[in-house]
């Protein structure tokens, strides 16, 4: 793979549709607006925000999205049915993603029709949709389990009808990075039409076969903020901007300042908090306590820290328990208003390691100091 790429990368966040089905989760309206005038506040490019064939309350949610006046292009899902599509401008939206399956499992087992079938409906549906003048993404469900012949027959009627970009679904996500890459590059090189990569989350490698599917070439890349979606979710917005930005040094210019924001939002709005340790935005990501890393933190934090905490809006924690060392423990003691000098750190350490045993965790501030005081009455 190419240690870097200089292709236009476009962000179009899914939270609001794929992320929204998350089983349990449902966002109201009011959180629907907050969510997407945050997005589109820290540069998100396009959110695809619902499927307005679901009925009337769908389509006036889309439709109070629309009316926001948002910088960011808004999309919708829709099945390769021509009633889905007039529910899409109903809704009042210039830019929808038609899906159909692709993988002859999906077809055969679910649609019950062949091959034939699907091509017919992809031209009837695209047609009625580039009469309508909608910007148009094909999206090709389970395309990780389809044969790639007939992804390239897919991606030339496509063109052919004049949809601006074919969307790759590692439906199940069960590709890898290195397949991804593989299969991104052979159609790219196969017809000349932009694609966007979706990946999910089932091994755990959505965020990797995400940038995987960008560095083979594609253009458009799918997110959802937290990684919501169905079953283990999609690829997180905050784990492939902060990928991009320094495992890739591609800057594509989000203010990342307010991803920690952004999660928490949706993280309420979910009912789903954000774990503390989680990827990125976690509260506690930065949190050290050996010994041997928090004297390099506290020498340098680029010794230990991939990136600023402040970059997300987070900040580091240097907390005390079982495996910290006696830099770390000096340290935090002047944090909390006390001089080093004053204590046997040896005998404290011991203490502290002790009581960090006893409770499985690191030591709040309040019982290091009762730790402290306990020591300062017995020498006193």
């Amino acid at each position: 793979m190419n240690s870097s790429f200089e292709q236009k990368i476009v962000i179009d966040d899914t939270t609001l549709r794929d992320g929204e089905q998350t089983a349990g989760v449902v966002f109201s309206r009011a959180e629907k607006i907050h969510i997407a005038r945050t997005l589109d506040e820290i540069g998100v490019g396009e959110l695809e925000c619902g499927i307005p064939a679901m009925g009337t309350e769908e389509q006036a949610d889309v439709r109070a999205l629309v009316d926001l006046g948002l910088n960011a292009r808004l999309m919708t899902w829709n099945r390769a049915l021509v009633s889905d599509i007039q529910a899409s401008l109903a809704a009042g939206v210039t830019a929808v993603d038609i899906s159909v399956s692709v993988s002859d499992i999906h077809i055969a087992m679910k649609l019950g029709k062949d091959r034939h079938w699907v091509k017919e409906q992809l031209k009837r549906a695209l047609g009625f949709a580039k009469q309508h003048d909608l910007y148009v993404s094909v999206g090709a469900e389970d395309a990780s389990r389809a044969d790639q012949l007939f992804l390239v027959e897919l991606l030339q009627i496509s063109k052919n009808a004049g949809a601006d970009r074919f969307r790759y679904c590692d439906t199940l996500g069960i590709l890898d990075p290195f397949s991804t890459y593989e299969r991104i590059s052979y159609l790219r090189g196969q017809v000349e039409l932009p694609l966007e990569i979706h990946t999910h989350n089932d091994l755990g490698m959505a965020t990797a076969n995400a940038i995987a599917g960008l560095r083979a070439g594609a253009e458009f890349v799918n997110t959802t903020v937290n990684g919501l979606g169905e079953r283990a979710g999609n690829a997180a917005l905050e784990e492939v901007v902060m990928a991009l930005k320094h495992a890739c040094q591609i800057d594509i210019a989000i203010d990342t300042s307010r991803l920690v924001e952004l999660s928490q939002l949706v993280g309420r709005a979910s009912n789903r908090p954000v774990p503390d340790y989680k990827a990125v935005v976690g509260e506690r990501v930065f949190s050290h306590e050996s010994g041997l890393h928090a004297d390099g933190v506290l020498k340098n934090p680029v010794n230990y820290e991939a990136f600023d905490p402040a970059e997300v809006g987070l900040r580091r924690h240097l907390v005390v328990g079982k495996h910290s060392g006696r830099r770390g423990l000096a340290h935090k003691l002047r944090k909390i208003g006390l001089d080093p000098l004053n204590f046997d750190l040896d005998c404290l350490m011991q203490q502290v390691r002790r009581e960090s045993q006893r409770t499985k965790q690191p030591l709040e501030d309040i019982q290091l100091m009762k730790l402290c005081d306990s020591l300062l009455a017995a020498v006193g």
